[in-house]
Parts: C-alpha cells; sequence; structure tokens
C-alpha cells in the first residue's frame, strides 16, 4: 500500500525540540515533493514545509520559517522536520503526504495536491 508514515512526536516545554520523521512508503523521495502539515481540533489542515524531490529546495510557513528545518535521506527514503524553540501555538497533530503534481515545492503549499497522508504524529507544547 502506498503511504507515509510519521513518528517522532511527544510533549515538551515551550523552547524545546522535537525532530519528526515521515518514512515513505510505496513510492520514492526522488518523485514526488514531501509536505509537513499540522492541525489542531476545528480548524483548517496548514502546511509547514515542503522538500522537493527534484532539486531539494524547501519552502517554509513563516510561523516556522527561522526555527523548523526540513531534510530528506534518499537511502533511508524518510523526510524529517527538525522543530526547535517550539512555542504553545505549535501544538497540532502532524501529517506528512506526498505532492502528486509536482516535484519542485511552490511557496504556497495547496492542500489538494498532496495525497498518500500518514496517521499523524501528536506534538504538544506546553510548560
Amino acid at each position: 500500500q502506498v503511504q507515509a508514515v510519521e513518528s517522532g512526536g511527544g510533549s515538551v516545554q515551550p523552547g524545546g525540540s522535537l525532530r519528526l520523521s515521515c518514512a515513505a512508503s510505496g513510492f520514492t523521495l526522488d518523485y514526488y515533493a514531501i509536505g509537513w502539515f499540522r492541525q489542531v481540533p476545528g480548524k483548517e489542515r496548514e502546511g509547514v514545509s515542503c522538500i522537493s524531490s527534484s532539486d531539494g529546495s524547501t519552502v517554509y510557513a513563516d510561523s516556522v520559517k527561522g526555527r523548523f528545518t526540513i531534510s530528506r535521506d534518499i537511502a533511508k527514503n524518510t523526510v524529517y522536520l527538525q522543530m526547535n524553540s517550539l512555542k504553545p501555538e505549535d501544538t497540532a497533530v502532524y501529517y506528512c503526504a506526498a505532492n502528486l503534481m509536482r516535484r519542485l515545492c511552490e511557496r504556497s503549499m495547496r492542500l489538494y495536491e498532496y495525497d498518500y497522508w500518514g496517521q499523524g504524529t501528536q506534538v504538544t507544547v506546553s510548560s
């Protein structure tokens, strides 16, 4: 089955760090751009970051730029999201997915372009 599997979430204090992993199964990172999204109850799912399959270029939401870093390990077919200086407003369920329409990330991450969603991993930031 073609899917993504997220892991690495947990509970941290403000200012702490977490690294999320997105393992791709049934597809390869050199074919699809991969995006990280997050969602809180009652809110729309929003784009956090994207990494291109074509050249490895990246996109970040303004709210996380300078604090989060997306990267990939081609050999492991895995994408990572390093989250530093975490804030309470970063609390959400984080998902990864493949962009079926392009290899190069767009600055605006359009939700309808993505598929192969994982189950999500919970990130909680509180004191």
